[in-house]
Protein backbone atom coordinates (compact mmCIF):
# COMPACT_ATOMS: atom_id res chain seq x y z
CA UNK A 1 0.00 0.00 0.00
CA UNK A 2 1.45 3.65 -1.29
CA UNK A 3 1.24 6.34 1.06
CA UNK A 4 -2.15 8.26 -0.84
CA UNK A 5 -3.91 4.72 -0.19
CA UNK A 6 -3.13 4.66 3.80
CA UNK A 7 -4.09 8.35 3.79
CA UNK A 8 -7.44 7.90 1.67
CA UNK A 9 -8.39 4.55 3.89
CA UNK A 10 -8.02 6.81 6.76
CA UNK A 11 -9.55 9.96 5.39
CA UNK A 12 -12.64 7.73 4.45
CA UNK A 13 -12.62 6.45 8.33
CA UNK A 14 -12.68 9.68 9.50
CA UNK A 15 -15.70 11.00 7.10
CA UNK A 16 -17.64 7.94 8.02
CA UNK A 17 -16.36 8.61 12.13
CA UNK A 18 -17.79 12.49 11.24
CA UNK A 19 -21.37 11.17 9.90
CA UNK A 20 -21.67 8.57 13.01
CA UNK A 21 -20.84 11.68 15.37
CA UNK A 22 -23.30 14.29 13.58
CA UNK A 23 -25.86 11.01 14.27
CA UNK A 24 -25.47 10.78 17.56
CA UNK A 25 -25.38 14.29 18.18
CA UNK A 26 -29.01 14.87 16.28
CA UNK A 27 -30.23 11.45 18.42
CA UNK A 28 -28.84 13.11 21.84
CA UNK A 29 -30.33 16.60 20.54
CA UNK A 30 -34.02 15.11 19.52
CA UNK A 31 -33.76 12.61 22.93
CA UNK A 32 -37.07 14.19 24.28
CA UNK A 33 -39.06 15.02 20.49
CA UNK A 34 -42.74 13.78 20.63
CA UNK A 35 -43.96 15.48 17.52
CA UNK A 36 -41.76 15.41 14.18
CA UNK A 37 -43.22 16.10 10.61
CA UNK A 38 -43.45 12.43 9.60
CA UNK A 39 -45.76 12.17 12.93
CA UNK A 40 -45.15 10.16 16.33
CA UNK A 41 -41.97 10.72 17.86
CA UNK A 42 -38.43 11.07 16.72
CA UNK A 43 -36.57 8.05 15.80
CA UNK A 44 -33.18 7.23 16.57
CA UNK A 45 -30.66 6.77 13.15
CA UNK A 46 -27.63 4.68 13.19
CA UNK A 47 -25.01 4.45 10.14
CA UNK A 48 -24.15 1.45 8.70
CA UNK A 49 -20.86 0.71 7.69
CA UNK A 50 -19.03 -1.06 4.90
CA UNK A 51 -14.94 -1.84 4.46
CA UNK A 52 -14.83 -1.02 0.50
CA UNK A 53 -12.15 -1.44 -1.95
CA UNK A 54 -10.20 1.91 -2.64
CA UNK A 55 -11.13 3.23 -5.60
CA UNK A 56 -8.42 4.56 -7.95
CA UNK A 57 -5.13 4.36 -10.62
CA UNK A 58 -3.09 2.35 -8.06
CA UNK A 59 -5.68 -0.15 -6.74
CA UNK A 60 -6.76 -0.84 -10.92
CA UNK A 61 -2.85 -1.10 -12.01
CA UNK A 62 -1.86 -3.07 -9.07
CA UNK A 63 -3.09 -6.29 -8.26
CA UNK A 64 -1.28 -7.58 -5.82
CA UNK A 65 -2.23 -8.82 -2.12
CA UNK A 66 -1.73 -5.21 -0.08
CA UNK A 67 -3.48 -3.87 -2.24
CA UNK A 68 -6.53 -5.88 -1.92
CA UNK A 69 -6.18 -5.85 1.72
CA UNK A 70 -6.67 -2.09 1.86
CA UNK A 71 -10.09 -1.45 2.57
CA UNK A 72 -11.98 1.62 2.81
CA UNK A 73 -14.99 2.34 4.93
CA UNK A 74 -17.97 4.31 3.88
CA UNK A 75 -21.53 5.00 4.77
CA UNK A 76 -23.63 2.58 2.67
CA UNK A 77 -27.08 3.99 4.61
CA UNK A 78 -28.63 5.62 7.48
CA UNK A 79 -31.36 3.24 9.30
CA UNK A 80 -33.59 4.24 12.08
CA UNK A 81 -33.86 2.59 15.00
CA UNK A 82 -37.08 -0.27 15.07
CA UNK A 83 -37.68 -0.02 18.52
CA UNK A 84 -40.79 1.21 19.93
CA UNK A 85 -41.08 4.39 21.68
CA UNK A 86 -40.85 4.39 25.17
CA UNK A 87 -44.16 5.45 26.98
CA UNK A 88 -43.93 7.93 30.08
CA UNK A 89 -47.62 8.53 31.90
CA UNK A 90 -47.71 12.50 31.81
CA UNK A 91 -51.77 13.44 30.97
CA UNK A 92 -51.21 17.25 30.98
CA UNK A 93 -48.35 16.76 28.21
CA UNK A 94 -50.26 18.03 24.43
CA UNK A 95 -49.41 14.75 22.66
CA UNK A 96 -50.73 12.21 25.46
CA UNK A 97 -53.05 9.74 24.06
CA UNK A 98 -56.54 8.97 25.59
CA UNK A 99 -54.71 6.91 28.48
CA UNK A 100 -52.76 9.81 29.55
CA UNK A 101 -49.48 8.59 28.05
CA UNK A 102 -46.89 10.13 25.85
CA UNK A 103 -44.74 8.15 23.32
CA UNK A 104 -41.27 9.56 23.99
CA UNK A 105 -38.15 8.74 21.21
CA UNK A 106 -36.29 5.33 21.43
CA UNK A 107 -33.28 7.27 22.63
CA UNK A 108 -31.17 6.00 24.84
CA UNK A 109 -29.00 8.78 26.51
CA UNK A 110 -26.32 6.17 28.12
CA UNK A 111 -26.10 4.18 25.19
CA UNK A 112 -25.89 7.32 22.88
CA UNK A 113 -22.75 8.51 25.21
CA UNK A 114 -20.74 5.09 24.94
CA UNK A 115 -21.32 5.48 21.24
CA UNK A 116 -19.93 8.99 21.44
CA UNK A 117 -17.31 8.11 23.07
CA UNK A 118 -16.12 5.21 20.92
CA UNK A 119 -16.67 6.97 17.81
CA UNK A 120 -14.53 10.37 19.31
CA UNK A 121 -11.80 7.27 20.10
CA UNK A 122 -12.05 6.12 16.63
CA UNK A 123 -11.85 9.20 14.90
CA UNK A 124 -8.56 9.82 17.27
CA UNK A 125 -7.28 6.55 16.30
CA UNK A 126 -7.47 7.61 12.48
CA UNK A 127 -6.20 10.82 13.40
CA UNK A 128 -2.81 9.43 14.67
CA UNK A 129 -3.00 7.05 11.41
CA UNK A 130 -2.77 9.91 9.15
CA UNK A 131 -0.04 11.37 11.18
CA UNK A 132 2.00 8.69 11.57
CA UNK A 133 1.56 8.23 7.78
CA UNK A 134 3.03 11.69 6.96
CA UNK A 135 5.62 11.21 9.25
CA UNK A 136 7.21 8.46 7.63
CA UNK A 137 6.47 10.37 4.32
CA UNK A 138 8.57 12.71 5.66
CA UNK A 139 11.72 10.82 7.01
CA UNK A 140 11.62 9.25 3.59
CA UNK A 141 11.90 12.67 1.69
CA UNK A 142 15.05 13.12 4.97
CA UNK A 143 17.01 10.19 3.52
CA UNK A 144 17.77 11.98 0.13
CA UNK A 145 19.41 14.87 2.12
Amino acid sequence: MDFFSSMNVSGSALAAERTRMNLISNNLANATTTRTPEGGPYKRKDAVFEATLPEGKFNRLVKDAVAQQARQVEVVKIVEDTNPPRLQYDPGHPDANAQGYVAFPNVNVVEEMADMISATRSYEANVTAVQAAKAMAMKTLEIGK
